[in-house]
């Protein structure tokens, strides 16, 4: 008997009270799952289990999750994006890309429409590997109401927290209310604070979620934070190795061109 799941007020208000007292009993709850945040196996009879409901536009699917990888929680996604998990917890998503994982996805940004890129790598710090991403413009960003041919992306970002970068060995410093989502083992979103306190809104979404590394998924599980570096155009580019990724991000800060930050996975308490 599953005694060890937790589902959520928030869960139970979206499956029913029915539903949520069968799988607290055990009626249909797994006997065993592959967490749906860093993809090793889980049990719910022997470790705190979260129940995580992905609800899209016409469909929703129960997920599980190790409690010390993500909270009982309802996480909204695209239909695509939905459909996407599915294949990654049934088995039938194609296995994550080796070294950096990069991908681009349309984003509304300060200025107008711009195209954020997206990195994933490890980064050694302190002889500890961090799970991080780098955030790189494919146009200059401009300021709201701003007709200049300027770029303001790293301005406009230390302006919500972000901290410009002069050393990468030292670990950037959490800011509050901006998260990561990691789902089915994949890279969903980038999250900031809603207007007026309100719910965490979208800073960058995924057109299609990102796979990682395997060893990106174990370096986020143990940390449970991931560093955020953000450039302007221009000044990473799309490196093939980490190692290379690495070079360009202390050419970047050396150049006054690099700000950061860490973030906690969806759902966690921030720092």
């Amino acid at each position: 008997m599953p005694r060890m799941l937790d589902v959520s007020d928030e869960v139970r208000a979206e499956i029913g009270d029915e539903e949520a007292d069968r799988l607290l009993v055990g009626d249909d709850a797994p006997g065993s799952y592959d967490c749906t945040s860093c993809r090793t196996p889980g049990d719910p009879e022997r470790e705190p289990t979260s129940t995580v409901l992905f609800v899209g536009e016409e469909t929703a699917v129960l997920a599980f999750a190790h409690a010390n990888c993500i909270p009982s929680q309802v996480v909204s996604v695209s239909e695509e994006q939905l459909q996407g998990a599915v294949r990654s917890i049934t088995g039938d998503s194609p296995a994550p890309a080796a070294a950096a994982a990069a991908g681009e996805a349309p984003q509304a940004v300060p200025g107008g429409q711009a195209v954020l890129g997206i990195t994933s790598g490890l980064v050694l710090i302190g002889g500890e590997l961090h799970p991080a991403l780098v955030v790189e413009p494919t146009a200059p960003i401009a300021r709201p109401g701003s007709t200049g041919p300027g770029d303001d992306f790293l301005p406009l970002l230390i302006e919500q927290g972000f901290i410009p970068v002069t050393d990468t060995s030292e670990l950037p410093s959490p800011l509050h209310g901006w998260s990561v989502l990691l789902a089915a083992g994949q890279l969903h979103a980038v999250l900031q604070p809603g207007p007026q306190g309100g719910s965490p809104i979208h800073w960058w979404q995924a057109h299609q979620a990102l796979s990682v590394t395997d060893g990106w998924r174990a370096a986020v599980n143990k940390t449970q934070r991931v560093l955020i570096y953000a450039a302007p155009v221009g000044s990473i580019g799309q490196q093939p190795r980490e190692d290379l990724l690495r070079d360009a991000l202390d050419k970047a800060a050396a150049d006054g061109q690099l700000v950061a930050a860490s973030m906690p996975l969806a759902g966690t308490p921030g720092a």
